[in-house]
């Protein structure tokens, strides 16, 4: 199901039910566009329409449907057009088509590929100074407890290749892969992030209410590792970010794993507002 929530209180009212794995959502002039695993559709003046929404418009019924890694985040670029990530539908393969990408719809609807090599990202955005986009990406799993990092990934145009599944953090030949192609032929990581601390969400902090040092960082949701020993993520974290480079790399809010038990796991940042 997608709920909308009043913003000053209230009960939360369904506004679509049944859809498969409805993951992305997105607000642009008006309609709200949500993604789910196969399909993208669009609720046209959802605003007005909340005790009896509209049918939805689908935008587009042919995407990658596979179930592994099939959340799709969606968001609206600078650019006005309309981003979707597609993940990986494995651990490690070779991805056919658009598996293992970001792509994005243009003025006449027709999706391209804008980067590949991704193997899962579920969270991306746009340095508001650069307009360029900037994004997540979850390592792969069984390599070992501290082997390959996850990633944040700087793509300021389109076109580039971020290695998988050759290639893993910019320098770790895959095992199995990594003699098809070396990791020189790739884009490296912008920053390295903690292994298997599965990075989701992110973004640009844009607000003014916090100090001027986290003004234009990046936040990361770290939801935390499933099969880790010790376990890692559990988090949110910062990365400030100067031009096209990511130079720290540190915690900013900890507190859900408590010794080897968690009460949360973090999945989203966003933006309010206040700031």
């Amino acid at each position: 199901n997608v709920y909308a929530v009043p913003a000053g209180g209230g009960a939360a009212r369904v506004i679509a039910r049944r859809l498969n794995a409805p993951h992305g959502v997105a607000f642009h002039d008006g309609a709200l566009y949500v993604a789910e695993i196969g399909r993208i559709t669009r609720y046209d003046a959802i605003e007005s329409h909340l005790q009896d929404p509209p049918k939805p418009a689908v935008v587009s019924d042919d995407l990658p449907h596979h179930p592994h890694h099939g959340y799709k985040p969606l968001r609206f670029g600078p650019d006005g057009l309309l981003y979707v990530g597609i993940g990986s539908p494995c651990n490690v393969c070779e991805p056919e088509g658009e598996y293992g990408t970001i792509s994005r719809y243009s003025a006449n609807g027709k999706r391209e590929i804008y980067a590949r090599g991704i193997r899962n990202s579920v969270g991306f955005d746009w340095d508001p100074r650069t307009k360029e986009l900037w994004f997540t990406d979850n390592g792969a799993d069984n390599m070992g407890n501290d082997v390959p990092p996850d990633e944040l990934d700087h793509a300021p145009r389109a076109g580039m290749n971020f290695g998988f599944p050759y290639c893993h953090g910019g320098d770790v030949p895959d095992p199995r892969y990594g003699d098809h192609h070396p990791c020189s032929e790739f884009a490296p990581p912008a920053r390295k992030l903690g292994a298997h601390v599965a990075a989701l969400g992110m973004r640009f902090y844009t607000g003014t209410k916090f100090p001027e040092q986290y003004r234009g960082a990046i936040f990361i949701a770290e939801h935390g590792s499933w099969n880790r020993n010790p376990k890692s993520g559990y988090r949110v974290s910062v990365v400030r970010v100067e031009g096209a480079r990511a130079v720290t790399y540190e915690p900013f809010a900890t507190g859900w794993l408590q010794g080897d038990d968690a009460w949360g796991r973090p999945v989203d940042v966003i933006v309010a507002p206040d700031g």
